[in-house]
């Protein structure tokens, strides 16, 4: 679809809603080369004033990470790598006049910290990413935690430290549902934090909570509605985290519907319940409600905006979307049968450094590109026990299962992958070597 591009005065004015792994990627990207130039104007709207990258949210979850020595804030990254950050969040668009509307923000106190904005564009990017599904189950919303955010994740880990305490100075035995820790939900966030979890809770008890047993008190229960945990994995590799999880005494259920989430357990269809301090929810993915009613865009029914091979929306040429709020087809999964590029941060990379290109080919006039999705896999981190994962696609030609060390440092160099694309090799050399040298005079799990 060929979009109008607009005839003002001024450099081209991209507006990127979203500053997750793809929209803050692509606006770095942008704005160190054009913006720097002075071609393009960059404007990234973002709620948050900082950001981390989605897939270690489990990490700070279960304390193995410190935040403040991964988080980048929004601000700083804005002056040093030329765009400007807004802080807000979208609420409206009027593609007539190309405007985003975004709502005041509002400060923990209630004071209003900017108004009601409106922000004029040419090229608009919406990477608003996704949240979890909880498909309509009662009580989800009001007693289980999702990890969806940064604040989500240290609120977890606030209320797992507190759960700690609690029970080592109490003088009354535990009650059914105390140190017990539900997941639902077992794909790669589920999995991940569950083996997190193991290691952390036994060394916050090991820091003078001694009236905690963490082998006969801390539980951990996953559970699944799929016949397997990581159905997106080839049964082999689901079968080889599933082992590792009960030899950690990780409790898997699978084939377990969850019925409704209660203030203190999980119960399930067939009627059993399970008592439990903490439930996270992590089934399920969605793009956020509001793009379903955005400006009559076409989404599909996971509220996800349905995009051309050129990333474009379908009804509107001048609006894009990338990362996990688009539904890009990819015609070469499932043996050719068809389907959509998956919410992965490897999909958001490739596509920020698509839509950078397609920038600048709508800057010279140039007919855009198509944008094909690479697979190079899926790996998933068991803490420091273990991580699996297969390698495929563009990267060595077939499909290789990989377990071990070196699905360790694939997975690590994913996450360095995003921070490079950010800050650049030296930056992230020293980074690095610091956060090595911290760790060895700190405590490996966060206390607080």
């Amino acid at each position: 679809m060929d979009a109008a591009i607009s005839t003002r005065a001024g450099p081209h004015r991209v507006v990127i809603v979203g500053g997750g792994a793809g929209g803050l990627e692509l606006a770095t990207r942008l704005g160190n080369t054009l913006g720097r130039r002075g071609e393009v104007e960059v404007t990234l709207i973002e709620k948050n004033r900082t950001h981390v990258w989605k897939p270690k949210l489990h990490e700070i979850a279960a304390g193995s990470m410190d935040m403040s020595a991964h988080e980048v804030g929004y601000l700083a990254q804005s002056h040093w790598h030329h765009f400007r950050y807004r802080v807000g969040e979208m609420v409206g668009l009027d593609r007539a006049r190309r405007e985003v509307l975004v709502a005041p923000h509002v400060d923990d106190e209630g004071q209003e910290v900017t108004p009601l904005r409106a922000f004029g564009y040419d090229t608009l990017v919406l990477s608003v990413g996704s949240q979890s599904n909880d498909f309509g189950t009662p009580g989800v919303r009001e007693h289980a935690m999702r990890l969806e955010s940064a604040a989500d994740a240290r609120r977890f880990h606030s209320r797992m430290v507190n759960a700690c305490i609690r029970a080592h100075a109490q003088t009354e035995p535990l009650r059914p549902e105390q140190l017990h820790v539900a997941i639902i939900g077992a794909g790669a966030t589920g999995v991940e934090l569950a083996a997190e979890l193991h290691r952390t809770t036994r060394e916050v008890v090991a820091f003078g909570l001694d009236r905690v047993d963490a082998d006969k008190d801390i539980r951990v229960t996953v559970v699944e509605a799929a016949p397997r945990i990581l159905p997106a994995l080839p049964p082999r590799l689901s079968g080889a985290a599933e082992d590792l999880l009960r030899k950690l005494g990780v409790e898997v259920l699978t084939d377990a519907k969850v019925a409704e989430v209660e203030p203190v357990g999980v119960r399930l269809a067939d009627g059993r319940v399970l008592p439990a301090e903490l439930i996270v929810w992590a089934a399920g993915v969605k793009a956020p409600d509001f793009l379903k009613e955005l400006a009559s865009l076409e989404t599909n029914r996971i509220n996800q905006l349905v995009v051309m091979p050129t990333l474009q929306t379908t009804r509107d040429g001048n609006i894009f979307a990338i990362g996990d709020c688009a539904a890009c087809a990819w015609p070469e999964a499932n043996q050719g049968k068809g389907g959509f590029v998956p919410p992965r941060a490897q999909a958001a990379h490739q596509q920020a450094s698509h839509m950078a290109r397609q920038i600048r080919r709508r800057l010279a006039g140039k007919p855009l590109a198509d944008y094909r999705y690479r697979d190079f896999g899926s790996l998933v981190s068991l803490g420091e026990f273990s991580t699996v994962g297969n390698m495929m696609g563009g990267l060595i030609g077939g499909s290789l299962m990989v377990e071990g060390l070196f699905a360790r440092l694939m997975y690590l160099s994913l996450y360095k992958m995003h921070e490079l694309a950010l800050h650049g090799f030296p930056k992230v050399a020293l980074d690095t070597l610091a956060r090595l040298i911290v760790r060895r005079t700190e405590p490996h799990v966060k206390l607080h």
